[in-house]
């Protein structure tokens, strides 16, 4: 007996009709993403800027192809070695579905997050394709390994693309090739496909034209409401930055200030998150006098402001006004990421003009030296840099999301492809998470500091070279004698351990070299109280430089420690110069309080 027409009908747990409903809706939201995509192209308002890019992977991919095809008999040992892993799993699938106990002919790496959900493991079907798709790509990968005539940039570019290509087509990024997708779907009726559709709308829009993934939902954090809470006043401004000095919280503080230089390329607060979570806190409640550079967010009409700019604007600028405001002459400074290039940059300065301003340099996940600069160097050749320079000189700028992406490409499966599956695929809206909702606060980057800190430093690592040349000085890192506290983060995929390391051995001053457990995020920003990770300190330092400039060498020798590392530098800071002074409140001195912080320049988004 049919159905009576008031009931809709019903397989399992599905209401077709409902699901139907919301296909329909789900072809009507991609189109209102379609069309957000488009019209800014229609516009003008974004010119096409992937040509380069597709033909630079056609080109290097086509390279490894020629290698295999132009001799039949690699060609064949291609085709086989494909074939026969194929005919494994064929095999072994055919085994189990008799009952039989089979071993996987391929299993994702422990620390793959893709493929925890049991079906992959307990569904034959969903077993059967996690496993072709684990085998195509190691073959994919051995094709790259194993092609002897690349040459080493080639090949790591070739690598980066394989492995790119290869994440994107895993199956657990579409709907009916992921269990865990096709349960949602179903359970849904289709209606976490059209709440994806509506959130990739929302994503376009607020990418004015481009993809601008929500890795946090942004509308759970504001700068200076939750984030950015250290009390403080901005005491100096100038085109390129702010300088917070922050609010004592005891009596006496260590008469030698603390400057922090962070990378312009992010906002300072990664440093001060929230107060459980902040190391500007955790300085200013262990004494020191702490100022901050808060770098501006720039516009087209500072794109001709160069790393000069930069270096004079910036930590030049914050030692005439920390002396105008303290009285010191000299600092402890700390650079993290470029801004630790940067600072590394001012000493050498500073030492060709026989200047001596800063006590003591820590250097946060900082490179000085780029020969080890990871798949970075992916984005770095003279083709590459050109075409930045030719969008930049369009805009003035490179804008951040720009930069963003690179970083979230290094490592897709964590940064990019949940993120996809969650918003898109699922429906949801991304959790609230800080730490990610600063990644995505990105800034921008002016045209002439860009183009020189890509040449210069990625391109021809001039400045460990000894050519550098800034206002005339050629730079010489070796004449830099002031001790150095040389942070690294052991899977820091931005500047790879393996390159801080060798930088140590450049400069001309004794260096501590520390490794901290986890990456350049994580690895920096490792409160004491949270007990997490771990560092690494020579256990037989004599106080000159690291005993080797291998890290796996260096590694064997070194003593591991439970926990932070911020301890261990507060104790070696505190060795350059113990004394102390009565607390210094901001704006008490020469320089008048301009606001409260965390100032105006951070909050500008990109």
């Amino acid at each position: 007996m049919d159905k009576p027409p008031s009931e809709p009908l019903k397989i399992g747990a599905v209401d077709i009709e409902t699901f139907a409903s919301n296909l329909a809706r789900m072809v009507e939201e991609g189109g209102k993403a379609l069309a957000a995509y488009i019209k800014p192209r229609e516009e003008g308002q974004i010119k096409g800027g992937v040509a380069d890019e597709v033909t630079d992977v056609v080109k290097t991919l086509g390279q490894v192809a020629d290698y295999w095809l132009s001799d039949p008999k690699r060609a064949l040992e291609l085709q086989s070695s494909l074939g026969r892993a194929y005919l494994d799993l064929w095999g072994g699938a055919v085994k189990r579905m008799s009952g039989e106990a089979i071993a996987p002919v391929a299993i994702p790496d422990a620390k793959d997050k893709r493929f925890t959900d049991p079906e992959w493991s307990t569904n034959q079907f969903f077993d059967f394709l996690k496993q072709a798709y684990l085998v195509t790509a190691q073959w994919a990968d051995h094709l790259v390994k194993n092609a002897d005539n690349l040459d080493p940039h080639t090949r790591q570019k070739a690598d980066f693309y394989v492995r790119q290509i290869a994440n994107a087509i895993s199956p657990s990024n579409f709907v009916f090739t992921n269990p865990e997708l096709w349960r949602e779907t179903f359970a849904s009726n289709a209606d976490n496909l059209v709440r994806g559709m509506q959130n990739l709308t929302e994503d376009i829009r607020a990418g004015h034209g481009d993809l601008k993934i929500r890795q946090s939902d942004p509308s759970q954090f504001a700068v200076g409401r939750n984030l950015a809470l250290s009390p403080g006043k901005v005491v100096f401004q100038n085109d390129l930055m702010q300088l917070i000095q922050y609010s004592p919280t005891t009596e006496s503080v260590l008469k030698v200030p603390l400057l922090i230089v962070p990378p312009w390329i992010n906002k300072f607060y990664i440093l001060d998150l929230t107060p459980e979570k902040s190391f500007i806190k955790w300085c200013v409640d262990r004494g020191l006098t702490v100022f901050v550079i808060s770098w501006v967010n720039p516009d087209a009409q500072l794109a001709t402001k160069s790393f000069a700019d930069y270096m004079h604007e910036g930590p030049l600028a914050a030692l005439d006004a920390i002396e105008a405001a303290t009285g010191e002459s000299k600092v402890h400074a700390i650079g993290y990421c470029v801004g630790g290039t940067l600072l590394t940059v001012s000493l050498a300065h500073m030492a060709a003009k026989r200047q001596d301003r800063v006590l003591s340099a820590t250097l946060f996940a900082a490179q000085v030296d780029f020969t080890h600069a990871g798949d970075l160097m992916v984005f770095v050749d003279e083709e590459k840099v050109s075409a930045v320079e030719r969008q930049m000189q369009e805009q003035g700028y490179l804008a951040g999301t720009k930069m963003a992406t690179a970083f979230n490409l290094l490592r897709s499966n964590d940064l990019i492809w949940p993120y996809v599956i969650n918003n898109y695929l699922k429906g949801k809206t991304p959790f609230p998470f800080d730490l990610l909702y600063w990644n995505s606060d990105a800034t921008r980057m002016p045209a002439a500091n860009h183009s020189f800190y890509l040449r210069n430093c990625y391109l021809e690592n001039r400045l460990t070279k000894g050519e550098m040349e800034i206002d005339g000085a050629v730079l010489d890192v070796k004449k830099i004698k002031v001790p150095v506290y040389n942070l690294a983060a052991r899977e820091d995929h931005i500047a790879p351990a393996k390159s801080v390391l060798l930088g140590s051995q450049f400069f001309g001053g004794p260096v501590k070299f520390v490794l901290a457990g986890s990456g350049h995020i994580a690895g920096v920003v490792n409160p004491p109280d949270k007990k997490k990770y771990q560092y690494w300190t020579e256990a037989k330092a004599s106080g000159g430089k690291p005993s080797t400039g291998d890290l796996d060498t260096w590694l064997i020798a070194a003593k591991e420690h439970a926990g932070s590392w911020w301890p261990d530098w507060f104790e070696w800071l505190k060795k350059r110069d113990s004394e102390s002074v009565p607390a210094r409140e901001p704006g008490g001195g020469k320089l008048k309080a301009i606001e409260d912080a965390p100032g105006s320049y951070v909050r500008v988004r990109d």
